[in-house]
């Protein structure tokens, strides 16, 4: 393949400024014409499920109170001084009012009262595009929000937005600030790493303009797929891509700048010694690109939507990037020459041997103990992972802290009983209507109120508000007043005739959240004394409490029942992301084994490069338990960070694997084995040792980027990681570990190649500035 790359090489150099241009110009249009990929976020977990999920079929049974062409808004007013007086009811009609007259709204209704009589739910019906969320509904928040000004609202009376589609609109907005944020401080982080690094002006620039360009395109590219439906996008997605391209670009790019480097100390001029090195390293980056394609694209094979909707916006980011680091990087550094470098000095000179070579000299003297010493410690680590937890199952769903939205879910929470502000909701279908036969419905609310040490509350039509209904009350009831959706806010005059009190007509009014239109779907909120539904002990109540819903469902004759809401969604999240771990994992060790066998072409490395890295996987995960679990006292690591730690420890940390393993096998083409190894690592080991410090450093600016926002616990977790991680498998393993166990094994590391054969062994050392490559005499321009 070296006269493949060759070629693009000296095609790159001749056609630097087209090139420039091109990417520049794909970068504009992408930015002007596709939409943005916050704009594109979901943050809550549960929305990733696969419809086969118990939570998701339970929704379908919620359909009858959700309509599913409309949005719904709630707005909250509370307040604080006390009982809503009259000026304050005066104000919230006007309120009604001015809702009533904004773009898209199709009704406002009040839902009624607090029983405490402090706040009043006023519930807005909007069309079905706002149902989703996110940058679609934020002209609906907005226009909703512009009206609370306008009421005129007395002193006390505080009017908010609440629920998933205002939490959404406000969460969007956090995440493109926290999006913006970490693109700007990992390329801050990353341009101050690499002046240290090359101790040169614009090497950290040119290496980085590829992976800053490639963000603003991948971005509106995956931002323009999620817009059509053709994947799901949280807000990990979102910043991961950022990371992963920063870093991983940075990585390649220094695969080739080293190596330019390096050639223009053996002689060659720029242009040459540009296409030169992409011959040398252009196969290194593209396997070490394509282990990371394969794996993401992995996870394509799992079932919850949240891993299934990083594999495409990942293998498309890394794919934009192989591109440009094989066609920009070389241009530029065409363009620039030897001024990349300035004020370094690349004039030719002797092969020098730095501080690597020398680590390498004394580790080839004694293998043995090097692997017996990493074993020890990367094993010792690795035995915390036995107390490992899992948490976190919310992802970021709940609202920034001082939104408008936080303020009115809590003071929905408040005034409103709490299980109706965050409901397990359970949900049974009846063969009759309870409507007209009620029995059914009220046999099931007395069961389910039966669990003491299970429910807290059951909250059902027969208690809507806190004013008991019998059965013969709700007939009568419905006989007499027909759909309580369809009633006044205001009882009419006709309800007085029928005796029928305030009381008892504004608890037949809230009954439409309990019953359908149609009478056979019930649906029943209940608060678990487990306590608060994101709690990992709520989510272990979610079987006992199928169980409890499914069998007084089956007395009662119901054809169907389900639990909804938030926690049964977690609790599928956590099962569905556990299979998938399962499965997935030896699919994505195979696939990178292959690829791993094919640019070697041995058998044997694979087996252990997957190995080193399987131990470093597990030490740092076992840090990780130790740090967040241990030392802070989480109640547990974010659920996925096992997942994603795995994923991208196994695909980067092969990304060096492969250019310290193929470097050596090139190397052994002229020395004996242990020269190759310490020739290889002397020429690699800066290489290795700064792409690890800027990959794991862009992970780790995670943690500044995340503030302290909803879900910022996860990204500090994923940054810190994945950054320890990374950190031990440069320094230790790929430095350390894997030239020792090169040296035990000996010709073996290449078998069945022919390089494994005794007598295709170098026996004699070639020149040290011999290269198997011809040179080039002329510029390829």
């Amino acid at each position: 393949m070296t006269g493949f790359f060759d070629a693009l090489g000296r095609m790159s150099v001749r056609l630097r400024w087209p090139i420039l241009v091109l990417w520049l110009v794909g970068a504009g249009l992408a930015v002007h014409f596709l939409p943005s990929l916050a704009s594109q976020v979901n943050n809550n977990n549960s929305a990733f499920l696969p419809a086969s999920s118990p939570s998701s079929q339970a929704q379908v049974l919620a359909a009858p109170f959700q309509g599913s062409n409309e949005a719904v808004v709630t707005i909250v007013a509370s307040q604080a001084g006390g009982p809503l007086s009259a000026a304050d009811n005066a104000a919230i009609a006007r309120e009604v009012t001015l809702l009533q007259a904004v773009h898209g709204v199709k009704a406002v209704h009040e839902a009624g009262i607090s029983p405490d009589g402090q706040a009043a739910d006023i519930q807005v019906l909007a069309g079905g595009g706002f149902a989703g969320g996110g940058d679609a509904a934020k002209p609906l928040i907005d226009s909703l929000r512009a009206t609370f000004p306008k009421a005129a609202a007395p002193g006390g009376l505080a009017l908010h937005t609440a629920g998933t589609i205002a939490s959404s609109v406000d969460n969007n907005a956090s995440s493109n600030s926290t999006g913006k944020r970490t693109q700007e401080f990992a390329l801050i982080f990353v341009v101050i790493l690499l002046l240290l690094v090359f101790r040169a002006a614009l090497a950290p620039l040119v290496t980085l303009l590829p992976a800053a360009l490639v963000v603003q395109i991948a971005s509106p590219v995956v931002g323009e797929l999620a817009k059509h439906g053709v994947l799901q996008v949280s807000e990990i997605t979102q910043l991961l891509l950022i990371i992963l391209i920063i870093g991983a670009g940075t990585d390649y790019g220094l695969f080739l700048v080293f190596r330019v480097r390096e050639e223009l100390r053996a002689g060659s001029p720029p242009k040459v010694a540009v296409a030169r090195a992409v011959a040398r390293v252009g196969e290194s980056i593209t396997f070490s690109a394509a282990t990371v394609i394969a794996a993401v694209l992995c996870l394509l094979l799992a079932s919850f939507g949240f891993y299934h909707g990083l594999a495409l916006p990942l293998a498309i980011g890394i794919g934009l990037m192989l591109l440009a680091g094989l066609t920009l990087l070389p241009a530029l550094l065409a363009i620039f020459g030897r001024a990349v470098f300035w004020p370094t000095n690349v004039r030719p000179g002797p092969r020098r041997v730095g501080v690597w070579g020398r680590v390498a000299g004394q580790v080839i003297r004694r293998p043995a103990v090097t692997i017996v010493v990493g074993i020890v410690l990367f094993g010792g680590m690795a035995f915390a992972v036995l107390g490992y937890t899992a948490g976190g199952f919310a992802g970021g769903a709940n609202p920034p802290a001082g939104s408008d939205s936080a303020l009115g879910n809590t003071a929905l929470a408040a005034h409103f009983p709490k299980a109706a502000a965050n409901p397990q909701n359970l949900l049974v279908r009846l063969p009759a209507s309870a409507w007209e036969k009620p029995g059914p419905a009220a046999a099931i609310e007395q069961d389910l109120s039966s669990q003491t040490s299970l429910l807290r509350s059951v909250i059902g039509p027969l208690d809507p508000n806190g004013t008991p209904l019998t059965t013969a009350e709700l007939t009568r009831l419905h006989a007499a007043l027909g759909d309580p959706a369809r009633l006044p806010p205001a009882p009419p005059a006709a309800s007085a005739a029928h005796g029928i009190s305030p009381a008892i007509y504004e608890a037949y009014r809230t009954d439409a959240q309990f019953i359908s239109a149609d009478g056979k779907t019930v649906q029943y909120y209940a608060t678990l004394t487990a306590g608060d539904p994101q709690s990992t002990a709520a989510m272990n109540a979610m079987p006992t409490l199928r169980t409890a819903l499914t069998q007084a469902a089956d007395h009662a004759g119901a054809s169907a029942s389900g639990v909804a809401g938030e926690t049964a969604g977690l609790y599928d999240v956590n099962s569905i992301s556990n299979n998938d771990l399962v499965h997935i994992v030896p699919i994505v060790v195979l696939v990178i084994g292959l690829l791993l066998a094919i640019v070697l072409r041995s058998l044997v490395a694979p087996l252990y490069l997957i190995l080193s890295v399987l131990l470093s996987y597990l030490a740092a995960l076992g840090l990780a338990v130790l740090v967040f679990i241990e030392f802070r006292h989480q109640s547990g690591l974010t659920f996925f960070l096992p997942f994603l730690m795995f994923l991208f420890l196994l695909a980067l940390g092969e990304d060096y694997n492969i250019l310290v393993m193929t470097r050596i096998r090139e190397e052994a083409q002229r020395f004996s084995l242990r020269e190759a190894v310490t020739h290889a690592v002397n020429a690699t080991g800066t290489t290795v040792t700064s792409a690890g410090l800027v990959l794991a450093g862009t992970f780790a600016v995670l943690v500044l980027s995340a503030g302290s926002g909803p879900g910022s616990e996860q990204f500090q977790a994923i940054g810190l990681g994945l950054a320890f991680g990374i950190l031990m498998d440069t320094f230790l393993v790929r430095t350390l570990l894997i030239p020792s166990t090169v040296v035990l094994l000996g010709r073996f590391n290449w078998w069945p190649s022919k390089l494994s054969r005794p007598e295709d062994h170098p026996a004699v050392s070639a020149a040290p500035g011999a290269s198997p490559v011809p040179a080039r005499t002329s510029p390829p321009d």
